[in-house]
């Protein structure tokens, strides 16, 4: 089983949130929580919150599907960082210049999964 979440427009550059995401990929899903929990970057808590949703996607297609859901067996088979849209800001400079600033976003993506048995799908 599969379920997958995305967090789009997050207002953290993707080079820190790739590190942070870098940290929990391919862990099991209750171990990675628990490192982004105590983790010191600012990034850690909107990916907190995508891998969580992702948790809660997988129980809630669970139990649409009848299938027996075990949040142990979890992990996350994927974790990607792409580059969301750049807000352009200007801040004066002397003599009358403008200096531009890029505030860069970050589209999350999770996805997580049980591992597939031998012979089924």
């Amino acid at each position: 089983m599969e379920a997958k979440a995305i967090a789009r427009h997050i207002r953290v550059t993707p080079m820190k949130a790739r590190r942070v995401v870098d940290l929990v990929r391919g862990k099991q899903a209750n171990e990675a929580l628990a490192i982004l929990k105590f983790a010191q970057q600012a990034a850690s808590e909107p990916v907190f919150k995508v891998v969580a949703s992702a948790v809660a996607n997988a129980r809630v297609a669970a139990d649409r599907d009848g299938v027996g859901f075990n949040e142990d067996e979890l992990f996350i088979s994927e974790a990607r960082v792409d580059e969301g849209a750049t807000m352009k800001r200007f801040q004066p400079r002397a003599q009358g210049r403008a200096f531009q600033i890029k505030k860069r976003t970050s589209h999350i993506t999770v996805v997580v999964s049980t591992p597939e048995k031998g012979g089924e799908k």
